[in-house]
């Protein structure tokens, strides 16, 4: 067991290269499908000032804020100026109030930064993970979410997914479900933070904890009861037809819906009435990928046309999605579903050294290679042969190059597949054409 101070802080890791590699290739996928949809790539700063986080995320997500001591003559004072920050949409928000002049009308951006969270670690949860979001700005269109869920929908299945659901709802909906079921306005927020949870405490929690927050009785039964079970559109516009907001907000699901139909997303959208997703700042439809075997989603987003207004002034059509790099790294790990490549160590072929005088031909062969884009790694040091294969086997390498004196003299290099055991030798000239026919 090592020792304490070794470990990273709880709830932080460190990524080892095959860690590493998973990630790339996930990042990798996630980036292409989003640029392909015309999103631009954009970055912000890891420390916000906490004024803007503070009051954007509802009463839980202001208590996960990793706050930061002010410095300097201000260290013993206990205040906080800054804080690292929570999300990218909060940020995002802040980006289009500053530079609102120099972005185009719709402003399409993907973002694949860390983020941080106060919170309690679990399986597929940190307190530092990566998000994948992507964000359209300017339009009040059901096309933006329509494409937002189709490119989610890409990316999921260019990783392998096949069994996950978007659950699609509205915040006007649930306001108006809420409202149909007896629940006073101002415990609204309150009661959406529970029903929040239905995934991770059940109905009997729901029902506890609703009343625990000050919902009567028989409204905490109707609430249950109007947000599980087999509940349609057609059913829960029926439920709340008589209220304006929460109608429109069944008129603009069923619109996405319907545009889905024509995308790469039909098939995967389904109306969930308990998805409650307990950001404040959601203003429209939500959104959140579920897949059979992990408490708690794969990512999640929505329609958010007031945050903006919060650093500019005026409202701002926008709408967002956040993948959880985690867990689908958490997921994909535990099903196998990473390809053989990913797998494999970063190095096609280990050259050999046989001693301090063949090292200058070895390093010389190694940037033949490279320059034909053959993974390389040079044994460092003249050892026996011996350990120096058994040193590739170690790292995965499947062959090993030999160039003594011999092969030098005659032009050409011995390769040795490590898994069976056969050599070969082939000219000096054709040795990075072989081994990548040799890696195929």
């Amino acid at each position: 067991m090592p020792s304490q101070q070794t470990r990273p802080a709880r709830g932080m890791r460190d990524f080892l290269p095959e860690d590493v590699r998973r990630r790339e290739y996930v990042i990798g996928i996630v980036s292409s499908v989003y640029q392909r949809y015309g999103f631009e790539p954009l970055e912000t700063p890891s420390l916000e000032n906490i004024e803007t986080l503070m009051g954007k995320y509802g009463e839980e997500g202001n208590k996960l804020i990793f706050k930061v001591l002010r410095r300097g003559e201000h260290e013993t004072s206990g205040e906080t100026d800054l804080a690292l920050r929570y999300d990218l949409t909060v940020p995002l928000a802040r980006v289009i109030a500053e530079y609102r002049g120099q972005l185009p009308k719709f402003f399409k951006r993907y973002q694949i930064q860390p983020v941080w969270r106060a919170d309690r670690p679990a399986r597929g949860r940190f307190r530092e993970f990566f998000q994948c979001d992507v964000d359209a700005i300017g339009s009040r269109s059901m096309v933006v979410e329509t494409e937002l869920c189709s490119a989610v929908c890409d990316v999921l299945v260019a990783l392998g997914f096949r069994d996950f659901t978007i659950r699609l709802n509205h915040r006007a909906v649930l306001a108006g479900l809420l409202q149909a079921a007896g629940v006073v306005p101002d415990l609204h927020a309150s009661a959406l933070v529970a029903i929040d949870k239905l995934d991770k405490i059940g109905v009997e929690g729901v029902r506890a904890e609703l009343a625990a927050r000050g919902v009567e009785e028989a409204a905490a039964q109707a609430v249950v009861e109007s947000f599980t079970g087999a509940v349609s559109l057609d059913n829960a516009g029926a439920l709340v037809a008589h209220l304006a907001d929460a109608r429109a907000g069944i008129e603009q699901l069923q619109k996405i819906v319907a545009f889905s139909a024509s995308t790469s997303a039909a098939g995967f959208i389904r109306f969930d009435p308990s998805l409650a997703r307990g950001l404040s700042y959601y203003t429209g439809a939500i959104m959140e990928v579920a897949v059979p075997d992990l408490a708690g989603s794969l990512g999640g987003g929505g329609r958010y046309d007031g945050l903006i207004g919060m650093f500019l002034g005026e409202d701002v059509p926008a709408c967002g999605f956040s993948l959880g790099l985690e867990r689908i790294l958490v997921v994909m790990n535990e099903r196998k579903m990473f390809p053989a490549e990913v797998e494999q160590t970063s190095a096609d072929v280990l050259l050999t050294v046989f001693d301090d005088a063949s090292i200058p031909e070895v390093l010389k062969l190694a940037g033949e290679l490279r320059a034909r884009d053959v993974r390389v790694e040079v044994y460092p040091e003249p050892d026996k042969l011996g350990k120096q294969m058994k040193y590739a086997s170690t790292r995965r390498i499947a062959r090993a190059a030999i160039l003594g004196g011999d092969e030098i003299a005659r032009g050409e290099v011995t390769i040795k597949n490590l898994d069976t055991g056969e050599q070969q030798s082939v000219p000096r000239a054709a040795l990075a054409q072989t081994i990548r026919a040799l890696c195929k």
